[in-house]
């Protein structure tokens, strides 16, 4: 089997959603996809029976291995610790016509709750409730049984049972955020009161690059009190854009013509009930 140029536009959507879902980072499950291709190219190709599985493997074990690794590093991470946002622009250089890229298990929420997960449970996860492979080419995948992969499915699903209600609905989401953003510059309490619940937690990733808050900030009362301390610091040559991020609805935030800030919401029963607040520079586009 000799791997074409059209296998490499084919699987690369593919492997780029494994390794983004897996390291909630755009730059790594690239750099990933592509060591994934070089290793590839590498072999005899005639010991590849299914290409895709073969590719799968290599993609998943290195985000194993990208995994364990980062576990230490997040150890000295300063503050919340958001995934890398994922803009609509960025899936056009992996084909956009390719719906794997918008598949569920997409959002902020869902990928930040992976982190509660042990690598093996992400993977096994992903692979079977986003992707739909079976358990035996998951036991293939990660190197374990069939029957101990199904125990490690149903551990992660008990794991993230809590995002399960988590409204995906773009254009009812949208609406929301709307409003949500009408009632700051408004300054109408009453609607935020209702937008918001009461236990809401905002997110504030700045990676100890810039200025962010360094734990969760817990209740309406205290997120309302933070962010309208950030509107009221907004220079004149300060915009915003509702963009399509990871799939949902989310606030672009946008100084001197550059993204300052990106800012994404889980969203239950028609209430925003987390909020993700990304600073870092890093994880921000350049455009």
């Amino acid at each position: 089997m000799q791997i074409t140029n059209n296998d490499y536009e084919q699987y690369k959507p593919l492997l780029f959603s494994i390794g983004y879902r897996m390291l909630g980072s755009i730059v790594e499950a690239e750099d990933i996809v592509q060591e994934t291709f070089f290793k590839a190219y590498q072999v005899n190709n005639q010991e590849i029976i299914n290409l895709k599985a073969y590719l799968c493997k290599i993609m998943t074990n290195r985000c194993l291995d990208a995994l364990k690794s980062a576990r230490h590093k997040r150890e000295y991470y300063v503050g919340p610790w958001n995934p890398e946002p994922l803009l609509q622009e960025h899936t056009t250089e992996f084909n956009p016509a390719e719906a794997i890229l918008h598949k569920e298990g997409l959002s902020i929420a869902y990928l930040r709750i992976m982190e509660h997960l042990t690598p093996d449970e992400r993977a096994a996860l992903l692979l079977r409730e986003v992707f739909h492979f079976t358990y035996l080419e998951i036991s293939i995948i990660i190197e374990k049984k069939e029957e101990n992969c199904r125990k490690i499915f149903s551990r992660a699903k008990r794991k993230v049972s809590g995002i399960e209600g988590e409204s995906l609905h773009y254009e009812k989401n949208k609406s929301l955020i709307d409003r949500f953003i009408h009632a700051f510059q408004t300054q109408n309490m009453d609607t935020l009161l209702e937008l918001i619940s009461e236990k809401v937690i905002l997110y504030s990733d700045g990676g100890g690059i810039v200025k962010a808050a360094a734990r969760p900030i817990i209740y309406r009362p205290n997120v309302l009190a933070f962010l309208y301390g950030i509107i009221k610091k907004v220079p004149e040559n300060y915009y915003l854009e509702v963009k399509a991020v990871n799939g949902q609805p989310a606030i672009v935030n946008v100084i001197d013509g550059k993204i300052h800030s990106i800012i994404s919401f889980y969203i239950d029963n028609e209430k925003v009930c987390e909020i993700y607040m990304t600073l870092n520079p890093d994880k921000l586009p350049l455009h």
